[in-house]
């Protein structure tokens, strides 16, 4: 797991934390606050697995291939 990915998780939590607290006081600007900050965890999420993908890809073409 990439760090963006732990990021990612985190936004998202918060996020949803300040959705549920903004959709309980009647705080509309909580509430959209919330899901923009649940957004940018998946965009970090997102972010971490191109990286742990390129990553991957990387250490595959470092392999020797078999019958070298």
């Amino acid at each position: 797991m990439d760090k963006k990915n732990l990021e990612g998780e985190l936004d998202r939590a918060k996020g949803r934390l300040k959705e549920t607290v903004g959709v309980a006081t009647g705080d509309r600007k909580l509430e959209g606050e919330g899901k923009l900050e649940q957004i940018k965890g998946k965009i970090k999420d997102a972010a971490g697995d191109l990286r742990q993908g390129i990553k991957d890809k990387l250490d595959d073409l470092d392999k020797p291939k078999s019958g070298e």
